[in-house]
């Protein structure tokens, strides 16, 4: 069928509007349905009118339309015990505004993507693309704001290995354990060029190391060092690059890689619009001013909880903080896999790898440049070889365009090893985290 009749509410004005779109645009991309089975169906009813019932009704959708919203109360409970002080213990703050993140991340990609059904398919890439890790973002902001540079590269550096070891295994062995009977396969074209980009990304973190190690310590001056953050700068710009080149790739030349097909009616029919352009774009406003609140308490709060919980803090910017963030991609990913849907699971758990790596991290680099702040690449011998080997397990467990439960069990298992060389590895003092 070249085209179709459309029907829609406006729930702006609460009309009824018909518009025409072709059979290509109905063909979802991964990034706009990767948790979209974590949020519950709308009523198909009209909507109401009025402005105080369309607030009501936004109110509802945004707030309980997430089945993550049993989380929501720690962010008053956070606010209120930061602002009034009747939490004595730091730790709590920390744990409340951690749990608070959670349906957050997951809220602000719903608003992103309910913005992008207004502004196009080209538009509305970018915005997912680029806002799919805005928490992220934010925490590693405040992270610069504050100076805790080793803080912002483990939480970056976690969050990449969660996506490719623990998210990518999970989905892998369950989706596996779940379609034993069945063959589980994907288009690798896709895996082969996230895969690329993050070899590039790991050349960017290896270079730094080296060339910071290639100097005798007592013979590193601070020339040599400033070599490094210059080399570190250089190396972000063109990963940028890289990443500009990768989104014009998936949005104009070969947006058929990126496509989920083989969608059913039901979550086609779940893939429109909700809520208005200006009343998503103030939720998201409103959101991202939350966001940033939670991850002011969190980076300020880390070492305290550290202290009281007797961990330490590499363990919690590395494995507790991606997995808080990365909740609601994991769950998606997880669901999508028990659907025999890998090629979703792959957009959702590579694609976010990806965008941390080529984007969040080169930007985390260009704005401490911007505030003086001499941040590079290195994250470090044991880190980035943690990185490496994850990176080169993951293309390998997807060489062949087939799964299986056991590949699952290896990144998962994987991902077990590295926390556990976490937790054992202790931070130093506590000035060290605001170098490297």
């Amino acid at each position: 069928m070249a085209s179709m009749q459309e029907q829609n509410w406006d729930l702006e004005s609460g009309d009824c509007i018909q518009k025409e779109t072709s059979s290509s645009s109905q063909t979802p991309s991964s990034s706009i349905l990767s948790s979209s089975f974590l949020r519950r169906r709308p009523n198909q009813e009209r909507p109401p009118v009025g402005m105080f019932k369309q607030f009501l009704n936004n109110l509802r959708l945004v707030f309980l339309g997430t089945k993550l919203c049993v989380l929501i109360p720690a962010i008053p409970l956070a606010i209120l015990g930061q602002c009034y002080g009747f939490m004595t213990r730091q730790q709590w703050i920390f744990a409340l505004s951690l749990l608070g993140l959670a349906p957050l991340a997951e809220r602000m990609s719903f608003l992103t993507e309910q913005i992008a059904y207004f502004t196009g398919p080209t538009v509305g890439g970018l915005l997912n693309a680029t806002c799919g890790n805005a928490t992220e973002l934010i925490l590693a902001l405040f992270a610069l704001r504050e100076r805790k540079i080793l803080v912002l590269k483990y939480s970056l550096l976690g969050s990449v290995l969660s996506n490719l070891l623990l998210v990518l295994g999970s989905s892998l062995f369950l989706g596996g354990l779940a379609n034993l009977k069945m063959e589980q396969t994907f288009d690798r074209k896709q895996a082969d060029v996230n895969s690329l980009l993050l070899l590039l990304g790991l050349l960017c973190h290896v270079l730094p190391l080296i060339f910071g190690n290639s100097v005798e310590p007592q013979l590193l001056d601070d020339m040599d060092q400033n070599s490094v953050v210059w080399l570190s700068r250089t190396s972000g710009i063109l990963m940028l690059v890289a990443y500009g080149a990768y989104l014009f790739f998936q949005l104009r030349t070969h947006r058929q890689f990126f496509e989920a097909e083989g969608e059913d009616e039901d979550e086609l029919s779940e893939n429109e619009a909700v809520i208005g352009f200006w009343s998503a774009f103030i939720w998201l406003v409103a959101m991202t001013i939350i966001v940033a609140i939670l991850s002011e308490y969190v980076v300020g709060t880390i070492e305290a909880a550290s202290d009281s919980w007797k961990i330490s803090v590499s363990f919690i910017s590395l494995i507790l903080l991606p997995i808080v963030g990365n909740a609601a991609e994991h769950a998606g990913s997880v669901i999508f896999a028990l659907k025999n849907k890998l090629d979703i699971t792959l957009g959702v758990a590579l694609g976010s790898a990806t965008q941390i790596s080529m984007f969040v991290v080169p930007v985390s680099v260009i704005v401490a440049w911007t505030m003086g702040i001499p941040m590079d690449l290195d994250f470090g011998l044991l880190e980035t070889s943690c990185l490496g080997f994850s990176i080169i397990l993951t293309a390998f467990t997807l060489q062949d365009g087939n799964s299986h439960y056991i590949k699952g069990v290896v990144l998962c298992l994987s991902y077990a090893v590295i926390a556990a060389c976490f937790f054992f590895h202790k931070m130093p003092a506590s000035e060290s985290l605001y170098q490297r």
